[in-house]
């Protein structure tokens, strides 16, 4: 009876992890970024759950090797990630500020983090091809259109990867020690399933707050300056290696 009490506090405090997961500071930036260049709010729910869908897909994958073979990346790489995942915060920060004193730019849905970083790679190797006797007029892009469905899955993939926050790596050593493989990947099921509640949430708040201020060119202005100033600020706090200074969003 015991053993039965103890297993569903552990599924329970894993689920309470997921849930407090979806609340770290890059999962709002990453959404609101998603749900700001939406036209409506289907779409903002639906690219955003894209977002989660990946994330939920890496945090799986880790999860999985954590229990099954009992690894877990490296510290270093840990550290390195959280520097990767400022600086797409820095760039997605300023590429959103543009488009606040560019104001037809909001017609146009900004790229993605990957975009930005692919086609900003794209663009060096172009300009040093000219440099050697390259023909090409114009810079070879990618999702030239902004978001789109592979796209996002992708970028949450990645930002999973690159967000092993502490509540994760909590998860992945408790579910490893819950008691078997099969306990363990229950455990990691009970932590996606709050992460996915919890940013289930997140998008439909963005939708609607970002849907209500479509009509309204001055309040979108400003959701858009305060949505900028937030991705850069983290990403200034991430690069700087100090996400774990931030102050708990949950209490």
């Amino acid at each position: 009876m015991a053993d039965v009490v103890n297993l569903r506090l552990a599924l329970g405090s894993a689920a309470l992890l997921g849930f407090r997961h979806g609340l770290d500071y890059d999962h709002i930036a990453a959404i609101t970024d998603i749900s700001s260049v939406q036209a409506r709010p289907r779409d903002a729910m639906r690219y955003g759950l894209l977002y989660v869908a990946g994330h939920a897909a890496t945090v799986a994958v880790l999860g999985s090797a954590a229990v099954i073979f009992r690894i877990s990346l490296p510290p270093a790489s840990d550290r390195w990630a959280e520097r990767l995942v400022g600086i797409t915060l820095l760039l997605l920060g300023l590429y959103v500020l543009g488009t606040f004193f560019r104001p037809w730019a909001h017609s146009h849905a900004p790229r993605t983090r990957i975009t930005i970083l692919v086609n900003g790679a794209l663009w060096v190797y172009w300009r040093l091809s000219r440099l050697f006797g390259g023909t090409r007029v114009q810079p070879p892009q990618v999702f030239k259109d902004g978001y789109g469905t592979t796209s996002t899955f992708v970028v949450g993939a990645v930002h999973g990867l690159g967000a092993e926050t502490p509540t994760q790596i909590l998860l992945f050593l408790m579910a490893a020690n819950l008691g078997g493989t099969g306990v363990g990947l229950l455990g990691l099921l009970m932590f996606i399933i709050g992460l996915v509640f919890m940013n289930t949430l997140l998008c439909a708040s963005a939708a609607g707050m970002f849907s209500a201020t479509l009509a309204r060119p001055y309040a979108l202005r400003a959701l858009t300056l305060a949505t900028s100033a937030y991705s850069i600020i983290v990403g200034a706090i991430f690069l700087l290696g100090s996400a774990d200074r931030l102050p708990s969003l949950t209490g």
